[in-house]
């Protein structure tokens, strides 16, 4: 069992602080039991945290504060649309949220998604999935999701040098060249805008 739970413990860490998940995702490592098992002793060793029913993450922790950051929201809905094999897209409202262009502080996140109908409390956050068509998805990367979706959200007539620095600042400016290849047969306006962000990125 120390084989399978160190395994276990390395694979989630492999993703890095702040990763959501699920049992689904270690299906292609361990059995369904032995993930159950792992999940639950990892849990009682306080190596990851149950953040809502069957969803986890390996939490970030803040030596500032000396404690566990609150969930990344982004990850825990990434981490429930590849458990039911959804396809979820970013709300505007959210993304600004997200990217820190919101001066509202939100306690609920809303993605779009082409499952069902659901709302989830993680940790006091409540997190809403909204039936939708998607006609518009496909983009590779979540940061670009969440860029187009909080440009759309701000309009045209609101973009300023300000909310692309703030922008600037909320991304790896080293994944630059991938947004900017993903996100490329978006509206006109917003390649552009992506482009001054992306600038010396």
């Amino acid at each position: 069992m120390s084989k399978l739970y160190d395994k276990a413990f390395y694979f989630i860490a492999g993703h890095g602080r702040g990763w959501a998940f699920s049992s689904s995702d270690m299906m292609t490592k361990f059995s369904r039991q032995q993930s159950d098992n792992l999940l639950s002793d990892l849990v009682k060793d306080g190596k990851i945290r149950r953040v809502s029913r069957g969803i986890y993450d390996y939490p970030r922790y803040s030596e500032l504060l000396q404690k566990e950051l609150l969930p990344d929201i982004d990850q825990v809905a990434r981490a429930y649309a590849r458990k039911f094999n959804w396809r979820i897209e970013v709300s505007g409202e959210s993304a600004l949220n997200l990217l820190g262009l919101s001066t509202q502080v939100e306690g609920k996140y809303t993605y779009l998604s082409d499952g069902a109908k659901r709302s989830y409390k993680i940790l006091g956050t409540t997190l809403k999935f909204k039936k939708s068509s998607l006609k518009n998805i496909g983009f590779k990367y979540k940061e670009s999701s969440l860029i187009v979706q909080a440009l759309k959200a701000l309009g045209k007539e609101h973009i300023d040098d300000k909310i692309i620095s703030k922008i600037k600042n909320q991304i790896d400016t080293k994944k630059c060249s991938k947004i900017l290849h993903d996100t490329k047969s978006t509206t006109v306006w917003i390649y552009e805008v992506i482009k001054r962000i992306c600038q010396d990125g």
